[in-house]
């Protein structure tokens, strides 16, 4: 038998199992129960926020009711609810099709149901052919357009749509259904890696999965963050904080070497200054909003580890620091010397305050006497 992948086997299958989208979810239940269910609706929203899964579970709500046609919804193979992939069906002949046919009724349920992912992708004149059907639709059929640039759906379309935007899903909330599948297939994860793939997946349930695929995958009975690093090249956790608590307190050689252990491990320049960004903004965001705020996803552990380390920062000296990074990262894509680069910038993160000082000098504003924390007067 083949394998299914989790982001599949995980799908949610009814408007109570929906995470991150619940809002929608309760509206569009609503809407039918108070059978105040429109002819068509537009979902919007970036990749894997469950855009198609929701066009799934209100198709299988109006048309359901049997094991058979449930499953047969859920799984793109209903005769009355079908799936159209506008990226790969986008020309007119196609639009045409689809409207000459939804003048026959339903075979079995009580609506024609057409969902069109990536509606974006359709023609000018596959988009005229649709909305000819849409002004005047029959009543037993209804539209779900799902897209991820809605900018390119045009304004005749969205007009006679009911439009849905989906969020991108908060790490906490990911971390949450990661920890729920990993139970569910028997095996045990480290929180600190659950929190990892969170972050990684960009707001985005079917990235996290399909990452949480690929560590299960090297065939460990528990996931480690360690683990995630290894499969996916990421930079050592520890090492980055070995990096920035030199930096904390201007130990320019603790630094450099810290940068150079990292880079023999194989970490691109890129990579490292990527890391260090993420984890100075982490820092920037507890310095300023405390150790509970949900701004940052971190594990009970590492979070307390964490916000000791920002107690040594201010959100200024964070936010000067990110921007140090992010100009030189810039500058590292066009520059013959990227490592050069990367070695100046790891002196002026670890001098950043003397390098503040002369620059007060200059302009005649002399601070108090430095404390040895990287944090600005």
């Amino acid at each position: 038998m083949s394998y299914t992948v989790l982001a599949r086997r995980y799908r949610s299958q009814d408007f109570d199992a929906v995470v991150g989208q619940e809002p929608i979810a309760r509206t569009l239940k609503n809407a039918i129960a108070e059978n105040r269910v429109a002819h068509a609706y537009l979902f919007t929203g970036t990749r894997g926020v469950g855009k198609t899964s929701m066009a799934r579970i209100f198709a299988k709500a109006l048309n359901g009711g049997t094991p058979e046609i449930d499953r047969a919804i859920m799984t793109g193979q209903d005769t009355d609810v079908i799936e159209i992939d506008a990226a790969s069906n986008r020309s007119v002949e196609e639009a045409r099709e689809l409207i000459a046919n939804s003048i026959y009724r339903p075979m079995r349920g009580k609506y024609k149901i057409y969902i069109i992912d990536e509606v974006h992708m359709l023609t000018r004149e596959a988009f005229n052919a649709l909305l000819k059907t849409m002004e005047e639709p029959p009543e037993h059929v209804k539209f779900i357009l799902c897209t991820t640039e809605t900018q390119k759906v045009p304004a005749t379309i969205q007009s006679r749509c009911q439009r849905f935007d989906f969020r991108t899903i908060s790490p906490a909330l990911i971390a949450k259904h990661l920890d729920q599948v990993v139970r569910t297939e028997g095996l045990k994860a480290d929180a600190d890696l659950l929190h990892a793939v969170a972050r990684l997946a960009n707001g985005s349930m079917r990235d996290a999965l399909s990452l949480l695929d690929r560590v299960i995958a090297a065939g460990k009975k528990t996931l480690t963050v360690e683990l995630l690093e290894e499969l996916l090249g990421l930079p050592d956790r520890q090492l980055i904080s070995t990096l920035i608590d030199a930096i904390a307190q201007a130990d320019l050689p603790a630094a450099i070497r810290a940068a150079q252990t990292l880079l023999e491990r194989g970490i691109s320049p890129d990579q490292l200054i990527e890391s260090l960004v993420e984890r100075f903004r982490d820092l920037m965001i507890l310095a300023a909003c405390g150790s509970d705020t949900d701004l940052v996803a971190l594990a009970e552990e590492a979070r307390a580890e964490e916000a000791a380390r920002a107690a040594r920062f201010d959100p200024p000296a964070c936010a000067h620091l990110i921007a140090l990074a992010e100009g030189v990262q810039r500058a590292m894509r066009t520059s013959a010397s990227p490592r050069a680069l990367l070695d100046a910038l790891i002196v002026r993160l670890a001098l950043a305050e003397k390098f503040a000082d002369i620059a007060a000098i200059v302009t005649g504003n002399l601070p108090p006497a430095p404390e040895k924390s990287v944090k600005k007067s």
